[in-house]
């Protein structure tokens, strides 16, 4: 499989696997679908979450930040939630469950990326700004998942539900799917250069397919 997914800090998985074990957590939990399966629960398919905190179409390739490691959480052969952890002073700890629509899609982007023949690191990038969350796949599968710039080569696709303009699980290079994302938070007065510009008039013809 040319997906490569990495391994996640072993205190986050821990955590995560404590979290489970813990009767108080899961049924506290606002994720009904956790606390109905009966039988083992299991953290799979470990993601590292990094946040882009400002997009920008033009300069230097566009740094993240590492915000956590997200798992799915898989019981009675389906995944019914995904757990997040965060580092705090201690090291890494569970954060909390949830469920919605982004467990769903992100099983999607993944089944979808297992197709393409081009290998990858897996990663999710979170884009405050347009309310967004991507698979961010990563071509330098050497990579340390825990740190990292957009290559423009790097494949996003993003998850439903995506912002307005901004098609749900149609993959695009970093440096095609950029000047679409500034174009969704620049003010009206700045749109007339923006839709002049050679980036965005050829973002549609560099879309990737995963799939």
């Amino acid at each position: 499989m040319p997906l490569h997914i990495s391994p996640a800090p072993a205190p986050a998985l821990r955590s995560v696997l404590t979290a489970l074990g813990s009767p108080a957590a899961v049924r506290e939990a606002h994720t009904p679908a956790l606390r109905s399966v009966q039988g083992p629960l299991s953290p799979e398919l470990p993601l590292p979450v990094h946040v882009l905190d400002r997009i920008a179409s033009t300069g230097p390739a566009p740094s993240t930040r590492l915000a956590g490691w997200r798992f799915l959480i898989r019981g009675g052969g389906r995944a019914v939630a995904a757990a997040d952890t965060v580092l705090t002073a201690d090291g890494w700890t569970f954060s909390h469950f949830f469920e919605g629509p982004y467990l769903a899609s992100t099983e999607l982007a993944l089944r979808q990326a297992e197709s393409v023949t081009t290998p990858y690191q897996a990663r999710l990038l979170s884009v405050p700004e347009l309310y967004m969350l991507t698979l961010w796949l990563h071509e330098d599968t050497e990579d340390d998942a825990a740190g990292g710039t957009l290559a423009p080569t790097d494949v996003l696709v993003p998850l439903a539900p995506a912002p307005p303009g901004i098609t749900a699980h149609l993959p695009h290079p970093v440096a095609a799917l950029l000047p679409v994302m500034t174009l969704r938070i620049t003010p009206p007065a700045t749109l007339p250069g923006l839709l002049a510009s050679p980036a965005l008039k050829q973002a549609p013809s560099r879309t990737t397919s995963v799939g």
